[in-house]
């Protein structure tokens, strides 16, 4: 008797570790293809349309993408807590100075999420370009930013170059680059 009971039990034990085997691979492989998917690089690559995007400036005006028509659009990622960020803003106020007039807007975004502090450092530090602020950091995220400063170079509503990283937007690179695409 106790022969029959193990002869009957044991394909019962085999499917259930087979059941349980292959469930755990189905789950395995799932939770591999979620951690695939979120650490996809899903930012904005140049020669790609750029995201739509929607702020508000400072000074209250709302800008879109199309905002800008044909001109070159240099949209840059900031915080005041980042000193790469910091170190950046002469050479990026400079910069639109000199090609202000030639139909390129510098817009600088900030992902701080202290309105005070911000509004404190942009009134000690004045700037030539405008700013907003984008405390969610809604308009980076479209952008794929992770680090700061990140600025996109946008004509057309295509990102033609992306720097990570702080710029010297004085440097003869930057510039015959940018009067390339005027």
């Amino acid at each position: 008797m106790e022969s029959a009971v193990r002869y009957w039990n044991y394909p019962a034990i085999v499917n259930t570790r087979t059941i349980l085997g292959g469930l755990l691979a189905v789950l395995t492989l799932c939770f591999l293809g979620v951690i695939g998917y979120s650490v996809r690089d899903t930012s904005a690559k140049e020669g790609a349309r750029a995201p739509d995007f929607r702020v508000v400036t400072d000074s209250g005006r709302q800008i879109t993408q199309e905002s800008f028509g044909g001109r070159v659009l240099v949209l840059n990622f900031w915080a005041t807590w980042c000193a790469p960020c910091i170190q950046e803003i002469p050479s990026l106020d400079a910069f639109q100075r000199k090609f202000g007039g030639s139909g390129v807007v510098v817009l600088a975004v900030s992902v701080d999420k202290n309105a005070d502090k911000y509004k404190q450092f942009l009134e000690h530090v004045r700037v030539a370009f405008a700013t907003a602020r984008d405390p969610k950091a809604d308009v980076s995220a479209e952008f794929g930013t992770f680090q700061y400063p990140e600025t996109y170079i946008i004509k057309d509503g295509r990102v033609m170059r992306k720097f990570a990283g702080a710029e010297d937007w004085s440097s003869e690179d930057v510039t015959r680059y940018v009067q390339s695409l005027l």
